[in-house]
């Protein structure tokens, strides 16, 4: 079966450093695939050239069938890939249901006439994406919360949430469970292993190696823009690139 996300050879470069240098990755439908290394390994250099926030130097990225490569972010966007970033930047003075609200909102032309000629109709469909997106995320009990009342976790999942109010069909996690307790993370887990459920691939990207190794069917792991391992949570767990990468031993880990 053809992935949802096909990237083959993707190089990302500034200038004269090469930040991911000629990477494979698939994202499988309805799966949760993760992407992680040390500090300085391409990470988000590489969602960056997945998401077109800077252009990839070589390579391809297929999503759906479609070659994206040079498609500008928005029109990923609406092709069903869309993205969080390590920093939420939510609106302080909106509720959590009016944040999702905003993202729900299409922008251009298309929005205009639809304002004109169907207003009850385009209102309605947002509506339900933000109840939806509410839902998957556990924040319906805080919808009409501001940003400054709830918790940090539950900030992380607001900025998640405001991903999915899009409807997509691959969203691309920047460090969702950065500064989150074990509690909030665990959390976290749980609602990211659904989400395939709810018709929604994911591919995260953490340090957190539990919920990586807990939630993800697949994962990649980059080391100075290297992939240098690619399999299940059971494989990587013994794989001794990664363990050199992480840990920087040469002998392997003991249960």
């Amino acid at each position: 079966m053809t992935p949802l996300l096909e990237v083959r050879g993707l190089r990302v470069t500034y200038g004269g450093v090469v930040a991911v240098g000629g990477v494979d990755l698939d994202v499988p439908e309805a799966k949760v695939v993760g992407l992680i290394g040390p500090n300085g390994a391409g990470k988000t250099s590489m969602i960056d050239g997945l998401t077109g926030y800077h252009l990839p130097s070589a390579g391809s990225v297929v999503f759906d069938g479609t070659d994206i490569t040079k498609m500008r972010p928005h029109l990923r966007a609406r092709r069903g890939m869309v993205r969080t970033f390590q920093s939420v930047e939510l609106f302080d003075d909106l509720t959590v249901e009016e944040n999702l609200q905003v993202a729900a909102d299409d922008l251009g032309v298309a929005r205009a006439l639809r304002d004109v000629f169907l207003p009850a109709a385009r209102a309605r469909a947002h509506r339900d994406d933000v109840t939806w997106a509410l839902g998957v995320c556990g924040l319906e009990d805080i919808a009409a919360a501001r940003p400054t009342e709830i918790s940090h976790g539950r900030r992380k999942l607001v900025g998640v949430a405001r991903a999915l109010a899009r409807r997509p069909r691959l969203v691309l996690l920047d460090e969702p469970a950065a500064g989150l307790d074990t509690d909030e993370s665990l959390e976290l887990g749980r609602r990211l292993a659904a989400m395939p459920g709810e018709g929604v691939s994911v591919l995260l990207v953490d340090h957190d190696m539990g919920l990586v190794l807990g939630v993800c069917d697949d994962i990649y792991v980059l080391d100075f823009g290297k992939l240098i391992a690619h399999g299940d949570p059971a494989h990587i767990r013994q794989d001794q690139a990664v363990l050199t990468a992480y840990l920087g031993s040469e002998e392997p880990a003991h249960a």
